[in-house]
Protein backbone atom coordinates (compact mmCIF):
# COMPACT_ATOMS: atom_id res chain seq x y z
CA UNK A 1 0.00 0.00 0.00
CA UNK A 2 1.22 3.51 -0.80
CA UNK A 3 0.17 6.48 1.29
CA UNK A 4 0.06 10.03 -0.01
CA UNK A 5 0.99 12.47 2.75
CA UNK A 6 1.78 16.13 3.37
CA UNK A 7 4.61 17.19 5.68
CA UNK A 8 4.57 20.23 7.95
CA UNK A 9 7.01 23.11 7.99
CA UNK A 10 9.95 22.71 10.37
CA UNK A 11 8.59 24.89 13.20
CA UNK A 12 5.21 23.11 13.25
CA UNK A 13 6.93 19.73 13.06
CA UNK A 14 8.94 20.57 16.18
CA UNK A 15 5.77 21.49 18.12
CA UNK A 16 4.16 18.18 17.10
CA UNK A 17 7.29 16.27 18.14
CA UNK A 18 7.13 18.03 21.53
CA UNK A 19 3.52 16.86 21.91
CA UNK A 20 4.65 13.31 21.02
CA UNK A 21 7.36 13.53 23.71
CA UNK A 22 4.96 14.78 26.38
CA UNK A 23 2.48 11.98 25.66
CA UNK A 24 5.27 9.39 25.84
CA UNK A 25 6.57 10.90 29.11
CA UNK A 26 3.04 10.61 30.55
CA UNK A 27 2.95 6.90 29.63
CA UNK A 28 0.33 7.40 26.92
CA UNK A 29 0.38 6.10 23.36
CA UNK A 30 2.56 8.41 21.29
CA UNK A 31 3.96 8.57 17.79
CA UNK A 32 7.31 9.22 19.49
CA UNK A 33 7.50 5.47 20.16
CA UNK A 34 7.77 4.76 16.43
CA UNK A 35 11.51 4.77 15.91
CA UNK A 36 11.50 4.43 12.13
CA UNK A 37 13.61 7.11 10.42
CA UNK A 38 10.61 7.73 8.14
CA UNK A 39 8.33 8.66 11.06
CA UNK A 40 7.46 12.34 10.77
CA UNK A 41 4.39 14.39 11.63
CA UNK A 42 2.21 14.31 8.52
CA UNK A 43 -1.29 14.65 7.13
CA UNK A 44 -2.46 11.57 5.24
CA UNK A 45 -4.50 12.43 2.15
CA UNK A 46 -5.05 8.96 0.66
CA UNK A 47 -3.69 5.45 0.31
CA UNK A 48 -3.68 3.28 -2.79
CA UNK A 49 -2.20 -0.04 -3.89
CA UNK A 50 0.40 1.56 -6.16
CA UNK A 51 1.45 4.85 -7.72
CA UNK A 52 0.97 4.41 -11.44
CA UNK A 53 2.28 6.91 -13.97
CA UNK A 54 -1.09 8.72 -14.27
CA UNK A 55 -1.34 9.00 -10.48
CA UNK A 56 2.22 10.35 -10.24
CA UNK A 57 1.44 12.91 -12.95
CA UNK A 58 -1.69 14.11 -11.13
CA UNK A 59 0.15 14.22 -7.79
CA UNK A 60 2.94 16.30 -9.31
CA UNK A 61 0.30 18.78 -10.48
CA UNK A 62 -1.27 18.82 -6.99
CA UNK A 63 2.13 19.43 -5.36
CA UNK A 64 2.34 22.73 -7.24
CA UNK A 65 -0.15 24.13 -4.67
CA UNK A 66 2.48 23.86 -1.92
CA UNK A 67 3.30 25.39 0.44
CA UNK A 68 -0.26 25.52 1.71
CA UNK A 69 -1.13 27.43 4.90
CA UNK A 70 -3.22 25.52 7.46
CA UNK A 71 -4.73 26.30 10.84
CA UNK A 72 -4.85 23.90 13.78
CA UNK A 73 -8.25 23.79 15.50
CA UNK A 74 -7.64 21.67 18.62
CA UNK A 75 -7.50 18.15 20.00
CA UNK A 76 -9.67 15.40 18.52
CA UNK A 77 -10.09 11.73 19.34
CA UNK A 78 -11.15 8.99 16.97
CA UNK A 79 -12.31 5.54 17.98
CA UNK A 80 -11.88 3.51 14.83
CA UNK A 81 -10.33 0.10 14.81
CA UNK A 82 -7.68 2.02 16.77
CA UNK A 83 -7.81 4.82 19.32
CA UNK A 84 -6.28 7.96 17.84
CA UNK A 85 -5.44 11.26 19.50
CA UNK A 86 -4.70 14.09 17.08
CA UNK A 87 -4.65 17.78 16.41
CA UNK A 88 -7.36 18.67 13.91
CA UNK A 89 -6.77 20.99 10.98
CA UNK A 90 -9.29 23.45 9.58
CA UNK A 91 -10.72 22.06 6.36
CA UNK A 92 -10.72 25.30 4.39
CA UNK A 93 -11.38 25.45 0.66
CA UNK A 94 -7.68 25.28 -0.32
CA UNK A 95 -7.01 22.14 1.74
CA UNK A 96 -10.29 20.56 0.63
CA UNK A 97 -9.43 21.26 -3.00
CA UNK A 98 -5.95 19.77 -2.72
CA UNK A 99 -7.32 16.71 -0.94
CA UNK A 100 -10.02 16.21 -3.56
CA UNK A 101 -7.44 16.37 -6.39
CA UNK A 102 -5.29 13.74 -4.65
CA UNK A 103 -8.31 11.54 -3.90
CA UNK A 104 -9.55 11.72 -7.48
CA UNK A 105 -6.07 10.87 -8.79
CA UNK A 106 -5.73 7.72 -6.69
CA UNK A 107 -9.37 6.71 -7.12
CA UNK A 108 -9.37 7.08 -10.90
CA UNK A 109 -6.32 4.96 -11.61
CA UNK A 110 -6.18 2.49 -8.73
CA UNK A 111 -6.66 -1.21 -9.34
CA UNK A 112 -10.00 -2.43 -8.10
CA UNK A 113 -8.73 -2.67 -4.50
CA UNK A 114 -10.96 -0.59 -2.24
CA UNK A 115 -9.65 2.74 -1.00
CA UNK A 116 -9.92 3.68 2.67
CA UNK A 117 -13.30 5.22 3.39
CA UNK A 118 -11.61 7.47 5.99
CA UNK A 119 -9.90 9.34 3.14
CA UNK A 120 -13.05 9.83 1.07
CA UNK A 121 -13.64 13.60 0.76
CA UNK A 122 -17.13 13.19 2.22
CA UNK A 123 -15.70 11.64 5.42
CA UNK A 124 -12.12 12.91 5.67
CA UNK A 125 -11.13 14.72 8.86
CA UNK A 126 -7.74 16.35 8.38
CA UNK A 127 -5.54 15.77 11.41
CA UNK A 128 -1.98 15.28 12.59
CA UNK A 129 -1.77 12.12 14.68
CA UNK A 130 -0.21 12.51 18.12
CA UNK A 131 -0.81 8.99 19.44
CA UNK A 132 -2.42 5.78 18.27
CA UNK A 133 -3.07 2.40 19.86
CA UNK A 134 -5.22 -0.67 19.37
CA UNK A 135 -6.43 -0.32 22.95
CA UNK A 136 -9.98 1.07 22.81
CA UNK A 137 -10.54 4.18 24.91
CA UNK A 138 -6.82 4.62 25.66
CA UNK A 139 -7.15 8.40 25.88
CA UNK A 140 -10.56 8.54 27.61
CA UNK A 141 -10.68 10.16 31.03
CA UNK A 142 -7.25 11.78 30.66
CA UNK A 143 -6.76 15.52 30.78
CA UNK A 144 -4.96 15.49 27.46
CA UNK A 145 -5.03 19.23 26.63
CA UNK A 146 -3.16 19.97 29.87
CA UNK A 147 -0.36 17.58 28.83
CA UNK A 148 0.19 19.06 25.41
CA UNK A 149 1.87 22.23 24.21
CA UNK A 150 -0.43 24.62 22.41
CA UNK A 151 -0.74 23.63 18.76
CA UNK A 152 0.77 26.06 16.27
CA UNK A 153 -1.56 28.94 15.46
CA UNK A 154 -0.68 28.45 11.85
CA UNK A 155 1.60 26.24 9.82
CA UNK A 156 2.36 25.32 6.26
CA UNK A 157 2.09 22.00 4.52
CA UNK A 158 5.30 21.98 2.51
CA UNK A 159 6.06 18.60 0.95
CA UNK A 160 4.00 15.89 -0.74
CA UNK A 161 5.40 12.41 -0.20
CA UNK A 162 4.46 8.78 -0.55
CA UNK A 163 5.30 5.98 1.86
CA UNK A 164 5.37 2.33 0.81
CA UNK A 165 4.01 0.35 3.77
CA UNK A 166 5.54 -2.90 2.50
CA UNK A 167 9.10 -1.78 1.78
CA UNK A 168 9.36 1.31 4.01
CA UNK A 169 10.53 3.37 1.04
CA UNK A 170 9.76 7.07 0.90
CA UNK A 171 9.34 9.13 -2.21
CA UNK A 172 9.02 12.90 -2.36
CA UNK A 173 6.51 13.83 -5.04
CA UNK A 174 7.96 16.95 -6.62
CA UNK A 175 5.78 19.54 -8.33
CA UNK A 176 5.72 19.25 -12.08
CA UNK A 177 7.68 22.12 -13.69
Amino acid sequence: MRTVELLLDEAAEQVVREAWRRLADAGLPSQARHRSPTNRPHLTLAACPELTAPIRWALAEAAAALPLPVRFTGVVRFERPTSVLAWALDLDSALAGLHRRVWEAVASDSPPAPLSPFHDPERWSPHITLGRTRRAGAFAGRRIPELLPAPPLSAHLTTLRSYDTETGALEVLEPRP
